[in-house]
């Protein structure tokens, strides 16, 4: 069996497991933890996901898409495309061509994932294979009028337990056997967006979670018999930076909120605006820790260019730093490098 753990955001990768017996056909469970800082591996004991790196290699430098967010670069792992040849620019999109709109509660229309193919698609079409998938994003989406053979409805409020039952019920049962599944999981992105990534205090516990998730994970492997079958991909999609109400920058501090629509939000902020000149020019001084880019001017080194959903005004916050427009401090939450504002 061969493992591999990776981490984005200045990441980590390791690949570790003992040698397996002759398989049909290789097969891959791909697993990944939402917004799991790469330090967090040297700051925090983590003893069942230290057993699963022993006997494999650790890869210390992976680098996320310029989006660090869930649904960008979910997708970039599944379909290896940079945002702008994916088409899932950000968390939240908007479609100037047919006036939709993209949310993390607005996502299963298949429009917004045609423009790639992920990884289960592709599995299935080759001849004896199927895909599983255990609530990553956009696997319960018709892409290209498809889903994975196997496949749970997105519901934050199933547990981690129930998405290992099924991920290894339809590894053992199926018929063609299933070659490719993904499981996905919210901690530790939700609780560092609760406490932030450095309140330890807090933080400790929902790692030591996080943990033993990997642990069980492990253990109903082992008592299946797919542990020496199959290979296995820990991962995450982001890191995540500490904000602070003395970090903030203010909108509406430079330019009336009339004047443009805030499509997505910090650390890169996505502006559709009513006069782009008058917009540029109103926010090009606003702040010394946020850049301003035209999107034709956004750097290639990003990919971020070529795509329609992306807006014509993008923002981007020094790390640390929060793009808000005046909403009150005490809603400011941590996200991948920055801050949002609750609803």
């Amino acid at each position: 069996m061969h493992l591999i753990l990776g981490f984005f955001f200045y990441g980590i990768i390791c690949c570790s497991g003992s040698h397996s017996a002759y398989a049909p056909m290789p097969r891959l469970l791909l697993v990944s933890f939402d917004g799991f800082r790469a330090d967090y591996l040297k700051k925090y004991e983590f003893p069942h996901l230290q057993n699963f790196i022993k006997d494999g290699v650790l890869v210390e430098d992976i680098t996320n898409a310029f989006i660090t967010k869930t649904f960008p670069n979910h997708y970039s792992i599944v379909t290896g495309l940079y945002e702008e040849s994916h088409g899932i620019v950000a968390n939240e999109m908007f479609d100037a061509a047919t006036n939709k709109t993209f949310s993390q509660f607005n996502d299963k229309d298949p429009f917004w994932w045609n423009e790639a193919v992920p990884i289960w698609v592709t599995n299935q079409l080759q001849e004896n294979r199927t895909s599983a998938s255990a609530m990553w994003p956009g696997s319960d989406v018709k892409i290209h009028n498809t889903t994975p053979h196997f496949f749970m409805k997105y519901d934050s409020a199933i547990g981690f337990n129930e998405r290992v039952k099924n991920i290894i019920a339809w590894l053992n049962s199926s018929n063609p056997l299933v070659s490719f599944a993904t499981l996905y999981w919210e901690e530790p992105d939700a609780s560092g967006h609760k406490y932030g990534p450095e309140d330890t205090k807090n933080m400790v516990g929902v790692l030591k979670e996080v943990d033993n998730l990997i642990g069980l994970l492990v253990e109903k492997l082992k008592a299946s018999k797919l542990w020496e079958e199959i290979n296995v991909i820990i991962t995450s999609d982001h890191g995540m930076a500490q904000c602070s109400p003395d970090r903030l920058i203010k909108l509406d501090d430079c330019i009336d909120r009339n004047s443009y629509t805030l499509v997505d939000k910090s650390p890169v902020a996505a502006i559709l605006p009513k006069n782009e000149t008058y917009v540029y020019n109103m926010l090009k001084n606003c702040s010394t820790y946020m850049k301003i880019y035209l999107k034709e001017e956004i750097p290639d080194h990003y990919h971020y260019h070529h795509n329609e959903r992306i807006q014509p005004i993008i923002l981007v916050a020094d790390e640390g730093w929060t793009i808000v427009q005046n909403e009150s401090l005490s809603r400011c939450k941590c996200i991948p490098f920055g801050c949002f504002l609750l609803a």
